[in-house]
């Protein structure tokens, strides 16, 4: 009997592992309204990217690793951890650097790349995606439906097709857009669990401080 029992847990799968590094389909660029996430979440934790002198408008949330069904995070890597300045130069497009240090330690180590070139693949794709500047033009928090950030997006990056950009929201409020990129950073369609699109009509958004 304990045999068998030795048989069946050396048969299962090695959860703990986590999956094998650099090993995913294509990258989710998650850009999140910073005005938005202060209003619901950032005022109330005194977030410095709240604060009006950085001026941030939409932010790096993460370059994710994807799967075509499912993500992995937590991958096993002999890759050396960032340094504080690495994640410290990394604030100026994702508001903090203890962001960029979480989405390193949960989605940077399962890229395959180092640290340096995971942030510097990061910085690239959030290059390539123009950001619509008609948001930055806002004088007071509105009310729109979700659909008109996704078209914003879609007017402004030709090459991005509707299936490769999901909006999101939360407590009310435009959260994030995501947008689906191949290995090579181009825009390709997102797997069904990625799209979750926000069907509110009246989402607030609010204007950049």
């Amino acid at each position: 009997m304990r045999a068998v029992v030795i048989w069946i847990l050396l048969a299962m799968p090695a959860w703990a592992e986590g999956e094998r590094s650099g090993v995913f389909d294509y990258y989710v660029l998650s850009l999140s309204w910073s005005p938005n996430w202060c209003a619901y979440e950032g005022d109330a934790r005194g977030s410095d990217q709240c604060d009006a002198r950085h001026d941030h408008g939409w932010i790096m949330h993460g370059l994710w690793p994807q799967f075509h069904r499912g993500y992995p995070s937590y991958c096993p890597t002999s890759e050396r951890p960032p340094s504080r300045g690495m994640t410290a130069e990394m604030a100026d497009i994702m508001g903090t650097s203890g962001l960029a240090w979480h989405q390193w330690k949960k989605h940077g180590v399962c890229s395959g790349l180092s640290a340096a070139d995971y942030y510097a693949v990061s910085r690239d794709a959030y290059a390539r995606v123009v950001r619509p500047p008609v948001f930055r033009k806002l004088g007071d928090t509105v009310r729109l439906p979700a659909s008109v950030v996704q078209d914003a997006f879609l007017q402004s990056n030709p090459t991005m097709e509707p299936d490769g950009i999901t909006i999101t929201c939360r407590e009310g409020h435009i959260q994030e857009a995501r947008i689906c990129l191949s290995r090579d950073l181009e825009p390709v369609p997102c797997g069904q669990d990625v799209v979750r699109d926000c069907t509110l009509q009246n989402a607030l958004f609010a204007p950049v401080r």
